[in-house]
């Protein structure tokens, strides 16, 4: 479906006379890392390169004040963390296109175990199912058509060009606006599922806004959140796990906002996850003092949590182990991982999730990628979800082979939409379709909009 531009997507707060007010005064409390002054300046061992494009410069009065604070902030930390940085501001499409050949070819020549970084902030539209990075100059109330021959497409343009890694890390951050240009629809930008080794975030979730302060002085919610958690979590929280801390203290800053239009408008980011390594945002360095290890009690319950896959579980032993030590430096992703098994919980809890106990449980013979996607189902990953679901079809050559696999991989997709997966939504549909159920059929197509997939129009004319 076309998304057709006519009115601005980000509210400029200056404009409606809100009240900006502290960009993070209400945000998850994260203990600052007390690390050696010396350390932090030795070379890190590790190969991180990282590609920061913004954008402030749009007709009026599209033009978003914030951005350059936003890179000037974020190439900061992230060379606190190890990245060789490449920031650009203000570029139009030949000179994106050339930044991100240059940063392609630098990838292509780095290790296989590199972190390579993308960054993009300013104005982003969905057109025909595509996530468009709209350039400089270009005026994003221009017609479908012009955005699409004007703009970098987030998938095909950057993510997927960039060269996979079964090492490394391929991390790629949207901070821009997620509203359709078109009054009064709320399509945004599209979900999209991430390549294996890659981890893709939206700054908001479907329907919802990008906040742009209309001043330089301050940051955009997502982008203050990231630049602040990534300098101050603690050296052993990995970069997931720091995704969804920003995703946690974006939400509760707005949702705790004390403007009530702020409140309303409160942002919740979007993650894909399918990274294959644990990578820790603190890069190993030349020379350095090793990290803190976990003390004997520590180290046998994070051992504990690493082999639990049911939720309720996950629940009960990160609780008891943030209880006793909510000062270690492993309590962040012991958070996350409550905070994941929680929201896996509540969808497990819902009537039309058919999915039970016996799916968590491991086996011998199980690979090593598929035991650490059900790990993840049990914290609460949409994404890891869906993959499980497509083992059962895959397992039996496209088909089912059996009712009860028909019914584990209906369960696997029905546990994935409830945790916010569109793409499984649509996918649904298309087998209630072809299984001769039309009812459900239409409820998860509507169900996939609502969560935000807009199948491409290839797709979308396959069911009619």
């Amino acid at each position: 479906m076309s998304v057709l531009p006519e009115t601005h997507p980000c509210p400029r707060l200056a404009r409606r006379r809100f009240l900006w007010g502290s960009l993070l005064g209400a945000g998850l409390a994260v203990r600052p890392v007390a690390r050696a002054a010396a350390d932090s300046q030795l070379p890190s061992t590790e190969i991180r390169l990282a590609l920061l494009l913004g954008n402030r410069n749009y007709p009026q009065p599209f033009d978003l004040p914030p951005i350059p604070k936003n890179l000037r902030d974020l190439e900061a930390v992230l060379e606190r963390r190890g990245f060789k940085v490449t920031s650009a501001l203000d570029l139009d499409l030949p000179a994106a296109r050339r930044a991100l050949e240059v940063f392609i070819a630098e990838a292509a020549a780095s290790p296989a175990d590199a972190t390579v970084f993308f960054y993009f902030s300013g104005h982003g539209v969905q057109v025909d199912a595509s996530n468009l990075l709209l350039p400089a100059g270009l005026n994003p109330s221009a017609k479908g058509e012009l955005l699409q021959n004007s703009s970098m497409q987030l998938l095909s343009d950057v993510v997927r060009r960039l060269p996979a890694r079964r090492e490394g890390m391929i991390i790629a951050v949207v901070d821009a606006c997620r509203t359709g240009l078109r009054a009064g629809e709320l399509v945004g930008l599209n979900q999209v599922e991430a390549p294996p080794g890659c981890l893709i975030t939206f700054s908001t979730g479907a329907g919802k806004p990008a906040i742009a302060p209309a001043v330089e002085t301050q940051n955009t919610f997502y982008t203050g959140s990231l630049v602040k958690l990534m300098g101050s979590v603690s050296d052993q929280t990995t970069f997931p796990e720091l995704m969804q801390l920003v995703r946690s203290d974006v939400r509760e800053t707005m949702l705790n906002h004390p403007v009530a239009a702020i409140r309303q408008l409160a942002q919740d980011p979007f993650i894909a996850d399918h990274t294959r390594v644990r990578l820790n945002v603190e890069p190993r360095r030349a020379g350095a003092v090793a990290p803190a290890a976990p003390d004997i009690d520590e180290d046998a319950v994070l051992k504990k949590l690493e082999q639990l896959a049911w939720p309720a579980e996950v629940v009960q032993v990160a609780e008891d182990f943030l209880k006793a030590r909510p000062e270690s430096p492993f309590a962040p992703g012991v958070q996350v991982a409550r905070d994941g098994a929680r929201h896996a919980l509540k969808a497990l809890q819902r009537s039309d999730v058919r999915l039970y106990r016996s799916a968590f449980s491991f086996n011998p013979d199980m690979p090593a990628e598929q035991r650490q996607d059900l790990l993840r189902c049990g914290r609460g990953d949409k994404d890891a979800a869906a993959r499980m679901a497509w083992r059962v079809r895959g397992q039996n050559s496209g088909g089912y082979g059996s009712s009860a696999a028909q019914s584990r991989y209906e369960g696997w997709m029905q546990f994935a939409v409830a945790l916010g997966n569109g793409i499984a939504s649509y996918e649904l549909a298309l087998h209630f379709r072809n299984t001769g159920q039309p009812l459900l059929a239409s409820q998860f197509e509507a169900r996939a909009r609502d969560l935000g997939y807009t199948p491409p129009p290839d797709l979308d004319n396959v069911r009619k």
